[in-house]
């Protein structure tokens, strides 16, 4: 009998999960509650490693021709420029992808569902939204609701992948420790080109400001502006063309308003899930930790999980593992959700705010040291592209 395996979610996450196991000859149904696959403005960057990990699958040669090659990444002060340039060359030797690529997590969505459609064995449900799990000391039994009609999908063991406000995690009542921000995140996109009227920009930029700091990231297409809001600003407040207009103008006036192609507002968290497994369920990604996007380590984290994951879950199935071994992927990716994802991005986002001149000043001393230190850097880039987080997580028995 093949083993069968539920997937809750249709990301990134779940999808890796979905073609690591399918590839691998296991029966998997993934549900999803949309109706196809989410083709909003989210992710967009591709951390080193986590290409390392998609080659194996022939998707990151693919991903590439449809993306942008960011050698490099800057820190830089919204008033004075380029604080410090990090070379991710540096990293050769260390991964076989020194750079971050710059494309849209909808378009590696696209492939993989590409590739799960060969499988007979692999099912893709959308329009299906899990409305409760139960599960025995052989089985699991999801109840899930296909345009409004219910019906029950047992399977051998189930992976939660779906999202931020995990039906999974919420069923099997798993606690979501940590906090959520007072302010909220506004994403624009435009097709204004900064490159031509800020001096050396790079694909990925962290701006640093007291009054209202910002991120600009290049997709293959646009350029993605990041700014915090205000905690007393609506949301209405916050979308209004006048808003947008005003916070693009501040950060490069321009005698035209900017042309804007999308606008996303949305809370931010630090949270990891007390547990990542509860019996024969394992959480994965968003579902299992969410953290702030600077840093680009959301959806990478979500990536290295499900890979985490599926490879000790194929211990099991294919060869009688004792299930004891999927604990090793709760001590392995919690602790790298507490002491490397969450706690970097809430490093990266207290530098970039911070207000007081001295700690600014000290702050942008060392990374201008770090940039000109080879050794440094290096090490500065080992943490930020996540090859020390996976190398940790292996230390861990």
């Amino acid at each position: 009998m093949r083993a069968h395996v539920l997937i809750a979610g249709g990301g990134p996450v779940g999808l890796v999960s979905a073609l690591v196991l399918g590839q691998a000859g296991v029966s998997v149904t993934l549900v999803e509650a949309s109706a196809e696959l989410n083709r909003d403005l989210r992710a967009s960057t591709f951390h080193p490693p986590t290409l390392d990990m998609l080659a194996g699958f022939g998707l990151t040669s693919k991903l590439i021709d449809q993306g942008l090659v960011a050698r490099y990444t800057q820190q830089r002060d919204r008033k004075d420029g380029v604080i410090a340039e990090f070379d991710l060359d540096l990293l050769k030797g260390h991964t076989d992808h020194p750079f971050r690529l710059q494309c849209e997590q909808w378009k590696l969505a696209d492939l993989i569902k590409q590739e799960l459609e060969r499988l007979p064995h692999v099912k893709l449900l959308f329009s299906t939204r899990l409305e409760s799990v139960v599960q025995t000391g052989d089985k699991v039994t999801a109840m899930v609701n296909t345009e409004g009609e219910s019906h029950p999908i047992e399977a051998d063991y189930m992976i939660g992948a779906d999202g931020a406000w995990s039906p999974t995690r919420r069923t099997l009542g798993i606690d979501f420790e940590g906090l959520t921000y007072p302010e909220r995140f506004l994403v624009i996109s435009t097709d204004f080109d900064y490159a031509s009227h800020l001096p050396r920009l790079s694909y990925v930029n962290y701006c640093s400001d007291p009054q209202e700091w910002c991120v600009l990231l290049r997709v293959p297409t646009l350029w993605r502006v990041l700014f915090p809001t205000k905690a007393q600003e609506s949301d209405e407040e916050v979308m209004t063309d006048e808003a947008v207009q005003a916070r693009l103008q501040s950060l490069l006036p321009q005698p035209q308003p900017y042309n804007t192609l999308h606008r996303t507002l949305y809370k931010v968290h630090q949270r990891v899930a007390k547990t990542f497994i509860q019996g024969r369920i394992f959480l994965a990604g968003d579902a299992a930790h969410i953290n702030n996007p600077l840093g680009g380590m959301g959806m990478n984290g979500g990536v290295h999980d499900a890979m985490n994951l599926t490879q000790k879950l194929l211990l099991v199935i294919q060869q009688g593992a004792n299930m004891d071994v999927m604990s090793r992927y709760e001590r392995q990716r919690r602790t790298i959700a507490i002491e490397y994802i969450n706690a970097s991005t809430a490093r990266n986002k207290r530098e970039i705010e911070e207000r007081d001149p001295v700690v600014r000043q000290r702050v942008q001393d060392e990374l201008r040291a770090t940039c000109e230190n080879p050794a440094k850097a290096l090490d500065y880039l080992r943490k930020s592209s996540m090859i020390e987080a996976l190398e940790r997580a292996e230390s861990i028995a």
